[in-house]
């Protein structure tokens, strides 16, 4: 009998609530798949405003929060207000039925605290290491201080409380090593990536090209660090140049009001779509198949340059060539199924769209090598069994 089997884990969310959180949904329903019983707090936002509902077998309890932060003391009333809430449901959950492992997905590197107490009854700590916090922080306040050393020293704690934890990605196993001293044997790299059935491959529909020769796509988060700003100029770049081509755009996110600003200030918005965020996969599937090129600008940084993002993940799965900055993991993840611009290279960025725009059997082969890549090694269903095989190992252990 599989040790999994019958299990109750508690994963708790502070930043995204679930289903809308892709990986936390899919580690959810791959370990409910594997046996155990799976129960997920998370906050109400984006569209998702039930309190409790029961998806797919899985019970999901949400909880309010203040606003969504965007300074340092409206972080602090968020994640306080979190906690708190998080503390409160743990405490009911566990007195209803005891779960055995609390399953705490980062930003913040708090979720330990909530941890910390129920320890005390044999309850283990899983750390899923999301997001790289220290370097977040520099992209957002774009200074080191005290709060800084606070970032930094919460990680720590997060790896020193965590019976296991889990990397994204290679880089993040290095930091829970190198950063915070954690045993490698129990760090476990379970890599984001959509499952293999989330979009298929089909004909694009011309409309989304609103006339124009060619549309080009982004699908993701606008935040600080995901570079739009660099996007719209880019596209004032090639319409200058008079290239007969559309961008579409899928995503929200704090700096989609200035992103669309930026557009209009640079006499773009007319050669540019933003379709906000869309729930149904079908419509984005849609979309993105009638892309000829793909595009991830993430912002050349430290923390850009260790994260793994989805979105490339997702271009490959269509067979979409991409244009991107050179990034350690973004490269690891798209290997020739990409071009590389220069780093902060705005005219360089425009050239490599160019080029793939203006060469149909090069977006082809690159296409074709990144659906290869995606298919055999990089979707969800190559990583979920990793997950799965991380919880058989700490349930066993326990025994």
């Amino acid at each position: 009998m599989s040790a999994i089997s019958g299990k109750s884990i508690l994963m708790i969310v502070e930043n995204l609530p679930v289903p809308f959180d892709r990986r936390v949904w899919q580690e959810a329903l791959a370990l409910k798949n594997a046996g155990a019983h799976i129960r997920i707090i998370c906050p109400v936002m984006k569209g998702f405003h039930k309190r409790f509902e029961v998806l797919e077998g899985i019970e999901i309890y949400r909880h309010p929060l203040p606003l969504e932060a965007s300074g340092a003391f409206a972080y602090f009333i968020e994640y306080f207000a979190a906690l708190t809430w998080e503390f409160y449901l743990c405490v009911k959950l566990f007195f209803k039925k005891k779960f055995h492992v609390i399953h705490g997905c980062n930003p913040p590197d708090l979720i330990f605290l909530v941890a910390l107490p129920f320890k005390l009854f044999g309850v283990k700590y899983v750390f899923d290491h999301h997001d790289i916090n220290p370097e977040l922080f520099q992209v957002k306040f774009n200074k080191k201080g005290m709060l800084y050393k606070a970032v930094t020293l919460f990680e720590r704690w997060s790896f020193k409380v965590a019976d296991y934890s889990i990397a994204t990605n290679e880089s993040f196993k290095e930091i829970a090593i190198n950063r915070a001293g954690m045993d490698a044997e129990k760090i476990k790299v379970v890599r984001s990536a959509p499952p293999a059935e989330r979009f298929k491959i089909a004909p694009g529909k011309p409309e989304f090209k609103k006339g124009k020769s060619f549309l080009v796509g982004y699908l993701g988060i606008i935040g600080e660090q995901d570079g739009l700003d660099i996007l719209m100029q880019t596209i004032k770049v090639l319409k200058d140049r008079n290239v007969d081509v559309h961008f579409a755009i899928i995503g929200g996110g704090t700096e989609l009001a200035n992103v669309k600003k930026l557009a209009a200030e640079l006499a773009i918005d007319n050669d540019v779509d933003f379709y906000g965020i869309i729930y149904d996969d079908g419509e984005i599937n849609d979309i993105l198949n009638a892309c000829d090129v793909c595009v991830n600008p993430d912002v050349p940084s430290e923390y850009n340059n260790l994260i793994t993002t989805n979105k490339v993940m997702e271009y490959m799965s269509l067979k979409k060539p991409i244009v991107q900055f050179d990034l350690k993991e973004a490269h690891y993840s798209a290997g020739d199924s990409s071009l590389y611009a220069s780093s902060d290279d705005i005219q360089d960025f425009a050239d490599k769209i160019n080029f793939l725009l203006e060469n149909l059997k090069i977006r082809v082969g690159m296409g074709e090598r990144g659906y290869n890549r995606f298919t055999k090694e990089l979707s969800w269903e190559s990583e979920k069994e990793k997950l799965v095989d991380l919880y058989e190992e700490l349930f066993a252990s326990t025994q």
